[in-house]
């Protein structure tokens, strides 16, 4: 097991490059970078843009472009040959200034590669319209995300398991029947979806106001007791974890149901009712762990599942200030430190996460030999 562990250590350094690369070319080729973007505001073409860059952040890069901007004024010198789409009238000499101030006065690979050395030490750069560094907007982020995602992993876990299990036994059943159902609505749903679906009728949409519609504490959070805190964040995380469990319990019933259903027909299992054991007794003390193995040492990937994709657009709809939310916001923004600096620490912790995951299998049942397979 270790001579496993210690390969799998050593892939995650080329799989990460892999990615990290791939994204990088990508982003090089996409339209709209951090100049660009700047340029727009500069000239006035995109307000929103000028909402995102400059709203609220206090960026000193904007302020500077603009005291680069008024020192430029009645400069005739053009950049109509420029690569950059709407620079045209902008001097040569101010344009080469932000890309200085971005970085992208290098070339692309001089860039990438002082990307990856930077990374092995986790520096991350800072963002480019925030002032403060990357890791610091990543450790102030993290914890909303998590929250979302154990929360939510812990929720199906406890509907999904005894639902599966009750789903086996009681197989073709009305009860199995109805159920089935439901979970193909679960199937039908995106979390996205059924969270405004919740929004409308239990936030004030439309018909209820019970639960509140943004942000995981209410006004006040700070001055009140220990007690009253725990149900305000009670109360905010209702509604998006409710979005996520429906369209994350689905699969894994079914999973937990046929893998019940794979070991009730065993010979061990038909064995063990012949010696005179009850029905319980050879459901929970022969089935239950050899049908509860791919369950239980899948719990590290459907958390990251959960984390990566679930999330996302729930922390985005509820106005969540999570991991998510910053990763579309960079997006929108162009914030490549941020971008690039969240996809590698996604990356890295959904590698660990596999390989955790990996051993677990062998913890659950020792008779998986993954080195076996080499």
């Amino acid at each position: 097991m270790a001579s496993y562990i210690l390969k799998r250590l050593l892939l995650m350094i080329p799989t990460l490059l892999g990615i990290i690369l791939i994204n990088f070319i990508i982003v090089q080729a996409a339209p709209g970078g951090p100049v660009e973007q700047m340029i727009a505001k500069m000239q006035g073409i995109d307000g929103n843009a000028t909402a995102r860059i400059s709203g609220g952040t206090g960026a000193e890069s904007g302020a500077n472009l603009n005291a680069s901007v008024d020192a430029t004024k009645g400069l005739s010198t053009s950049s109509s040959d420029s690569k950059y789409r709407g620079a045209q009238g902008l001097p040569p000499e101010f344009i080469a200034e932000m890309e200085k101030q971005f970085g992208f006065d290098k070339p692309a690979h001089e860039r990438f590669f002082m990307m990856i050395k930077n990374y092995l030490s986790f520096d991350f750069g800072e963002s480019y319209y925030r002032d403060v560094s990357v890791i610091d907007l990543i450790i102030e982020k993290l914890p909303v995300s998590i929250s979302l995602g154990l929360w939510s992993t812990l929720i199906i876990y406890l509907i999904s398991i005894p639902l599966g299990i009750k789903k086996a036994v009681k197989d073709g059943e009305p009860f199995d029947i109805w159920s089935s159902g439901v979970i193909f609505v679960g199937y039908a749903i995106p979390s996205f979806l059924f969270a405004i679906l919740l929004i409308i009728l239990f936030a004030g949409g439309r018909y209820f106001d019970l639960f509140p519609l943004r942000g995981l504490t209410s006004d006040g959070f700070e001055d009140m007791t220990l007690i009253a805190q725990a149900i305000d964040y009670a109360w905010h995380m209702v509604l998006p974890i409710a979005a996520m469990v429906v369209s994350g319990f689905a699969g894994l019933t079914m999973l937990t149901k046929n893998s019940f259903m794979d070991e009730i027909g065993k010979q061990y299992v038909l064995t063990a009712r012949a010696k005179g054991l009850g029905e319980r007794d050879v459901l929970y003390k022969h089935v239950f762990r050899n049908a509860m193995l791919i369950v239980i040492a899948g719990f590290p990937a459907a958390f990251m599942s959960i984390f990566f994709t679930g999330a996302l657009l729930i922390e985005v709809i509820f106005s969540l200030d999570g991991l998510g939310l910053l990763g579309f916001e960079s997006t929108i923004n162009r914030d490549y430190p941020v971008m690039f600096g969240t996809l590698f620490i996604f990356t890295l912790m959904g590698l660990v996460l596999k390989l955790l995951s990996d051993i677990t299998y062998v913890l659950v049942d020792p008779r998986i030999s993954f080195e076996a397979r080499g």
